[in-house]
């Protein structure tokens, strides 16, 4: 390894590193801000909930919430990255960061699961958390003015259609071949099988919303699985992208 690539590699480490840091730390001061709120309203004015009070409601957001972090961040982590940290404290994963993250590795010609992937998300989630503050202040400073345009039935009508409108824009980046060096042949065909499952279990009404983090825990493995199989049987390959500019991995 001659210098000019280790000191490559140590500049990477060292980011990754300080990144991970960083985001540990941050979500410590997270998690301790949003304990503080309740417990110092509850202090201030002296009411305090008792364990036999809070038990239902807790057994009722954790049996829904816990399932689905747990899929988000083994399905989400080698997209976003250290970016993550960041990602699941604000929220807003499938409408806002998910898209933008992969938007901007798409532009930036990055591959996922990278150092280059890694930094591209992490910058796009911060604007895109910026930009989302600033959007809420003045919405909330609009709110009253515009009361009557958010009420209008056509608004509401449009607005129906932004969640389906960003799902397509995914589904579409997952369908080309993208910038990488290298490209999955016939990818799509891994998520039949699930896509199947998934549709007959919300046709016979056991795909709930209360079992949406449970059947993506179920459907990962089994993605997997048919991945798996798809590939041992040479259906699904990993090729050289044609299309991809620039120097491959290896050359890099």
């Amino acid at each position: 390894m001659s210098k000019k690539e280790k000191k490559k590699s140590v500049t990477l480490d060292e980011y990754t590193k300080k990144t991970h840091k960083n985001g540990r730390l941050f979500v410590i001061c997270f998690c301790i801000y949003i304990l503080a709120v309740p417990l110092v309203m509850c202090a201030v004015y002296g009411v305090w909930p008792t364990f036999k009070q809070m038990l239902p409601g807790a057994i009722a957001i954790l049996s829904i919430n816990v399932p689905v972090c747990i899929a988000e961040v083994g399905s989400y982590t080698p997209i976003l990255g250290s970016s993550c940290y960041l990602t699941f404290a604000t929220g807003n994963l499938m409408n806002l960061k998910i898209p933008c993250a992969l938007n901007a590795q798409k532009v930036a010609k990055v591959e996922q699961n990278t150092a280059e992937g890694d930094a591209v998300a992490l910058l796009s989630t911060c604007v895109s958390s910026i930009v989302t503050l600033i959007v809420l202040f003045v919405g909330v400073l609009l709110i009253a003015p515009l009361k009557g345009i958010l009420q209008n039935p056509y608004f509401s009508t449009a607005s129906n259609y932004l969640l389906p409108a960003l799902f397509g824009c995914m589904t579409l980046g997952m369908i080309g071949r993208g910038n990488g060096p290298t490209y999955v042949k016939n990818k799509l065909l891994i998520m039949v099988v699930p896509a199947v499952l998934i549709s007959i279990l919300t046709v016979m009404g056991i795909a709930s919303t209360g079992l949406a983090g449970l059947l993506i825990l179920v459907m990962i493995p089994v993605t997997i699985l048919c991945a798996w199989i798809l590939w041992k049987a040479g259906v699904v390959k990993v090729l050289q992208n044609p299309n991809a500019s620039g120097k491959s991995a290896e050359e890099k």
